[in-house]
């Protein structure tokens, strides 16, 4: 036996466990859940009739369309104000600057149930701001209990730190030398960003936008402590289908669902990294 053989089945043997571990607890999960996805409840039959329902059931089109809803409106207000604090913290060179980039990324070493529940104390309608109203006559009630609006801003909380410590990260990447070459021929700020900034950045944005993304759609915690009964997240419904309906297949067909539309912004992330001397140049 050669000398490149022995090189590469030793290789392969020490691959071979963390290989294995894998394809049991991760693939042959998927697996498993795809097949069952695709039998009937009562006969074990192949059908269709279990994703059929998710895409005719009116209360499930609207669990669908609602979920896109939130995750989209998530990823946009997140990557924009994410966007903006990265700039700062990466060009303003102030105490204050400083002071935000120690402290901003202290809400991801909050634990995820601790948060919504201090963040319901806060804005429910009986809540710390509506205390506080008492105190000078009013009655402010936002209304962002068992809404939309209020799982947008619990996500936010928990994205905007974590798109912008991606993002700064991209941004850390350009050269000052560059941007003061270009400073010094006349280009203004505006053109710096445009023609210098953006282009080199616009990677680390899509990374992190297609993070947010993934992370949202199938979130539990906060939909759970926070959303309505009717519309649910898909998180939820899973939840319902699984646990309270015993629907098992049903729970297989929208697991492959999710997976399915989280696969979409896993293609954008494997395709900006496959094409990062594109992006670069």
């Amino acid at each position: 036996m050669s000398k490149a053989i022995k090189q590469k089945l030793t290789a392969y043997g020490l691959v071979l466990p963390a290989f294995l571990v894998v394809m049991l607890v991760v693939a042959y999960p998927i697996l498993a859940s795809v097949v069952r996805s695709f039998k009937d409840s009562k006969t074990g039959e192949f059908t269709f009739d279990n994703y059929t329902y998710f895409f005719t059931d009116p209360a499930e089109l609207k669990n669908l369309a609602y979920t896109m809803f939130v995750v989209v409106v998530t990823v946009v207000l997140a990557i924009v104000i994410a966007y903006l604090l990265a700039l700062y913290l990466r060009f303003v060179k102030s105490p204050i600057s400083r002071t935000i980039g120690s402290l901003y990324l202290l809400p991801r070493f909050v634990p995820g149930l601790v948060a919504v529940y201090a963040m319901i104390t806060i804005i429910r309608d009986s809540g710390f701001i509506n205390r506080m109203s008492h105190l000078f006559g009013g009655d402010v009630k936002l209304g962002l209990m068992y809404h939309a609006s209020g799982m947008i801003v619990m996500n936010l909380w928990f994205n905007i730190p974590f798109a912008a410590l991606m993002i700064t990260a991209g941004l850390g990447a350009i050269p000052d030398s560059i941007i003061e070459s270009a400073r010094d021929v006349g280009a203004s700020k505006l053109r710096v960003f445009r023609s210098m900034i953006l282009p080199l950045s616009v990677k680390d944005v899509v990374v992190a936008s297609t993070f947010v993304f993934m992370s949202n759609v199938g979130s539990f915690t906060t939909p759970y402590l926070m959303g309505a009964n009717a519309p649910k997240m898909l998180g939820i419904s899973l939840y319902s289908q699984f646990n309270l309906y015993m629907e098992y297949e049903k729970a297989a067909a929208l697991s492959v669902i999710m997976f399915l539309i989280c696969s979409v912004s896993a293609g954008v992330y494997i395709y900006t990294n496959l094409k990062e001397k594109e992006w670069e140049k």
